[in-house]
């Protein structure tokens, strides 16, 4: 199915019934009293978290949920019918945005979370609620209330504790492959990965953590060249970033620690806070560097690059390095719970 991550709705939730006014009318009673019930209530609209979706799709080609009205009032103290709610069921990790005021009406993170997005109006009032000692034959009932209406953005941010920043035909579709059960295509051009991927990563029985592949950012990704930029958010949620580089471009005059800046460049001329995330060095393709000069050249790009914290040579075609990498991944995730359960 193809990925879809934003949508439009509008949703409108029923009105109320209206009450009604009546009174009895039988044959032994000749000053039967007020009987006129109250309207019933209009449909509600949730929207509720679903792990088993994965896609907006469904909202591109459905934009419009309209409940139904609540019944109205009738005789004989007969209240209205409420209308049934509508359930509207959504990724985990959808951010629900008021279109018109840009306010943030849920966000989506937990697997059977529900949100009330557009309250059911009220049911009018019958004439009983009306009768007195003064008045004993009231008139008066009161209409249903309107409905609330919203236009809404849906936007699916996925939910991943490491995500994998890098150029196109970097390899991280061939990593996210390597260390996952995950399948994403992959061939030898740029713009291979058209969508997220998500994997998780099984260390062993007990420890996993999901990781995610995201389409590669190339120069002026932040003004909207390429695929990149359009799935730069769905980093926002994870822990820690692995930048992955090719360490042996096929093209002799690609530099790699000049792919290296820009990409960094454009992270944080998208966002700051995720210039700021936490992030790991990569050196992908390993195994296409002679033998008797890899660590060399790995620590001459570290030392051209100016890297002061911690990166990783690996082969993702052959597995090599991906052990190491994986088991540090899940000391690091599993520490920095500790910390934030302790604080």
């Amino acid at each position: 199915m193809k990925f879809i991550d934003e949508a439009k709705i509008q949703v409108f939730a029923g009105d109320g019934g209206n009450g009604v006014a009546s009174f009895r009318r039988e044959k032994f009673i000749p000053r039967g009293g007020p009987d006129g019930g109250d309207g019933g209530r209009g449909g509600s609209i949730y929207a509720i978290a679903d792990h088993n979706i994965n896609t907006l799709v469904e909202y591109r080609f459905t934009p419009l949920f309209r409940a139904k009205k609540g019944e109205n009032g009738r005789g004989s103290d007969c209240y209205g019918k409420s209308a049934d709610d509508i359930i509207l069921r959504m990724p985990v990790g959808t951010v629900i945005t008021n279109m018109v005021t840009g306010e943030i009406m849920a966000d989506l993170q937990h697997h059977d979370q529900k949100v009330l997005l557009a309250k059911g109006g009220a049911g009018g009032l019958g004439n009983i609620h009306f009768k007195s000692s003064t008045n004993r034959a009231p008139r008066q009932f009161t209409y249903g209330e309107p409905g609330e209406d919203f236009e809404l953005k849906l936007e699916l941010k996925v939910l991943a504790d490491v995500g994998l920043l890098g150029m196109p035909n970097a390899g991280k579709s061939t990593l996210i492959r390597a260390v996952s059960a995950a399948r994403p295509k992959v061939a030898d051009y740029p713009f291979t990965t058209l969508h997220p991927n998500l994997g998780v990563v099984r260390v062993d029985q007990d420890r996993s953590f999901v990781m995610a592949d995201i389409p590669g950012l190339v120069e002026g990704a932040a003004e909207g060249v390429g695929l990149g930029h359009r799935f730069l958010k769905h980093l926002a949620r994870t822990r820690l970033l692995l930048h992955v580089i090719d360490i042996a471009p096929f093209d002799e005059q690609i530099n790699p620690v000049h792919e290296a800046e820009a990409l960094v460049k454009e992270l944080k001329k998208y966002n700051e806070t995720l210039y700021q995330k936490p992030r790991w060095l990569v050196l992908n393709k390993i195994d296409m560097l002679p033998d008797p000069e890899r660590d060399a050249l790995c620590h001459k790009f570290i030392h051209d690059y100016g890297w002061k914290d911690k990166w990783f040579g690996i082969s993702a075609l052959t597995g090599e390095g991906c052990s190491a990498l994986v088991y540090a991944i899940m000391d690091y995730l599993e520490q920095e719970l500790a910390v934030t359960v302790e604080e």
